[in-house]
């Protein structure tokens, strides 16, 4: 009988050993299959599972408005992905601001926005992005979006490589979500304060200041412009494309030479 309780006893320590990304305990920080990306920020990285942004995952970003070092948090992962691959960046609350998107160093022909008249075509045209592979990364802003859509979002982010951000409004923040990772941004005077809301990993309930030294620089504009509608600087490739729903969505993609 003894010899029959060790069996299944190794067995199951066999089965949790094969399921280290899907089990772990709640006071130590969990991991995930998929690679990661370092966020840049050392104080950032500890508290994320396997030490960095997942790919093929629906990352939350819930920030109290826009504008309050949102792209700054994300502009090393920007500067990892863009020299290969694409950036997508959908429905974002302001136009791109190019000007910035060179300021920083990336490369203007890998940046994307898309722009559409219904949360319905944003929505498909993310799912798409996330599907079809194009891009390395894809920021997609959101105020009111059903549960039922985010499953879908982060069905397919499963089955990319792509580093995917949704960015949601504060007040989301009780509202369920299939995300592992959902993190609550508040502003700070010399960074970004961040509450880790969801991960897989123990709680954490004091904030997490993640201090940026180019917060206060003019050289440090914004990617997205704070007016909406201030021209962009140099011209853009603009075309039109149908969605299923028959509904416009723009899209543009800044060239080289601009």
């Amino acid at each position: 009988m003894s010899r029959i309780v060790s069996t299944i006893s190794q067995s199951g320590e066999s089965n949790i050993l094969t399921l280290t990304h899907a089990v772990w305990k709640a006071d130590q920080m969990g991991s995930c299959q998929a690679a990661v990306t370092t966020s840049g920020y050392p104080v950032l990285d500890q508290e994320l599972p396997n030490g960095g942004w997942p790919r093929a995952s629906l990352i939350e970003l819930l920030i109290q408005q826009p504008g309050i070092g949102e792209m700054r948090l994300l502009r090393p992962a920007f500067e990892t992905v863009s020299p290969k691959r694409r950036i997508a960046l959908v429905q974002p609350p302001y136009m791109p601001q190019i000007a910035a998107w060179v300021g920083w160093g990336l490369p203007v022909d890998s940046l994307i926005w898309i722009k559409t008249t219904r949360s319905a075509d944003a929505l498909w045209s993310a799912e798409q992005i996330l599907r079809n592979g194009s891009c390395g990364a894809l920021l997609f802003w959101q105020s009111h979006v059903r549960t039922e859509s985010l499953r879908r979002l982060h069905l397919a982010a499963q089955g990319s490589d792509i580093l995917f951000w949704m960015m949601r409004p504060l007040a989301c923040t009780e509202d369920a979500s299939p995300a592992p990772l959902r993190l609550a941004l508040r502003p700070a005077h010399d960074g970004i304060c961040i509450d880790i809301v969801k991960r897989r990993g123990p709680r954490r309930d004091d904030p997490l200041h993640v201090p940026m030294d180019d917060m206060l620089s003019p050289a440090s504009l914004s990617v997205l412009t704070q007016l909406p509608g201030t021209p962009r600087s140099g011209p853009a490739r603009q075309t039109a494309a149908q969605t299923s729903a028959s509904a416009p969505v723009e899209t543009s993609t800044y060239p080289l030479n601009s």
